[in-house]
């Protein structure tokens, strides 16, 4: 060791670094190595010399026994060897998994990319389904704008016609004020209903345009006339519940002597008309086509006077005695006329029946606001509703309160009239 130290320069008073070290002894068993070699070529040549059996016992004695010693050595050397190809499998494992490492990342990238193309053409398959979209709803709204504009040709057509009649009614009120004193010309009896022309079928070809301005306007004087009504028997009756049971009467009522004037008036169309009857449509389209253009004819007054004589005499409501029901007029007179107009419709338009103390129905009325929300029965109505047969077309107002039957019943309206009446409402 003392030899080894001095020959790569370890001394005790000289110290080298680790790396001199270690290069000093690679060069050394470099130099042992070559020094082996030539010894070992010196052996074999000097052995080749002296025959088959010179050298033997020398060989036996020094070199063997010194071969045996280094048997230790090659040992370590082998394992070294052992070492060395472990590492090299090391190597090569590592240089595949590098290999894979590098080719899985080459198909990952190649997966991304064809992940970003699918993207790209999903965002062009999104984008091509929205313009798609938007033309498709382009093309609906233009389809509703034309749906529109048919409906709005149809209804100018309605009141083109509706114009017609009431030019065709004013040219044969003008005739008749042209026409000569009865003393210059001969008698003849008179016709019970002036005989107008009119077109075959229109009432049927305007219903529903007809229908839908009706319950419009049934609309409108629910929010506009039974106001101005309400607020004019205010300054007469403080009794809120008392006002709207005048009101839902005079509504009740007005409907009951439209229709009665309606079976009236129809009645004398057709027996004036049935003498002279010879289209193709039938009598009663006839009968209704001349109702439907000759409205002005009805005497709406007298319906106006009826209801009020009705009121009159109604048991539930009251009155001050200086006062009139005259001075709902206006809105008894709009309702009989929406009324005789509904009768014309096909099928006419009536309103619901209702009595104090029924079942309270969602699909008739609305609860007014002042209402017990959870009260079962109706207290009184408010507002009729409007009925098509038996479907509900515009809902009615309904009062529902607790007790407000026994209490009403305890306590009744003092009668403007001695006349009993027998109507529930």
């Amino acid at each position: 060791m003392n030899i080894l130290a001095d020959a790569i320069g370890k001394g005790y008073e000289d110290i080298n670094s680790c790396d001199q070290n270690l290069n000093r002894c690679c060069e050394i068993i470099e130099l042992n190595s070559q020094i082996q070699g030539q010894l070992f070529t010196i052996l074999n040549e000097t052995s080749r010399e002296g025959g088959h059996y010179a050298g033997v016992e020398t060989i036996k004695t020094r070199l063997l026994p010194w071969l045996g010693t280094c048997f230790s050595c090659a040992t370590s050397g082998r394992l070294f060897e052992t070492n060395l190809s472990l590492s090299q499998d090391s190597i090569e494992k590592e240089r595949q998994l590098r290999e894979l490492a590098s080719n899985q990342t080459f198909q990952l990238q190649e997966l991304q990319e064809e992940l970003t193309s699918t993207r790209l053409q999903l965002n062009h398959v999104q984008q091509d389904l929205k313009t798609s979209r938007a033309q498709e709803k382009d093309a609906l709204r233009k389809l509703d704008r034309l749906n529109d504009y048919e409906q709005q040709i149809q209804i100018l057509r309605d009141e083109i016609s509706i114009l017609d009649a009431q030019k065709s009614v004013l040219q044969s009120r003008l005739a008749r004020s042209r026409s000569p004193s009865p003393r210059h010309t001969e008698s003849k009896s008179p016709s019970p209903l002036p005989l107008r022309s009119c077109s075959p079928g229109r009432a049927r070809r305007t219903n529903a345009s007809r229908r839908t301005c009706l319950v419009a306007r049934f609309g409108d004087i629910y929010a506009q006339e039974r106001l101005d009504a309400e607020t004019l028997l205010r300054t007469y009756i403080s009794d809120v519940e008392m006002v709207q049971r005048i009101i839902y009467i005079a509504a009740v009522e007005s409907f009951h002597a439209a229709k009665m004037a309606y079976r009236q008036f129809k009645i004398r169309v057709r027996e004036t008309l049935s003498l002279g009857h010879s289209g193709p449509e039938s009598l009663e389209d006839t009968v209704l086509d001349y109702i439907v253009r000759h409205e002005d004819l009805y005497d709406v007054q007298a319906s106006v006077n009826e209801v009020i004589r009705s009121m009159n005499i109604n048991p539930k409501i009251s009155f001050p005695p200086e006062i009139d029901f005259i001075v709902i007029s206006t809105l008894i007179r709009e309702l009989c006329r929406v009324a005789f107009s509904m009768q014309t419709l096909v099928p006419p338009l009536d309103i619901a029946f209702g009595t104090d103390g029924e079942l309270f129905s969602e699909t008739k009325y609305h609860r007014s606001f002042d209402s017990d929300f959870t009260a079962a029965l109706v207290a009184y109505h408010v507002w009729p509703a409007l009925m098509e047969n038996d479907v509900v077309i515009a809902k009615g107002e309904a009062v529902t309160k607790r007790g407000a039957l026994l209490s009403r019943s305890r306590s009744p309206s003092p009668l403007r009239s001695g006349s009993p009446s027998k109507w529930a409402y």
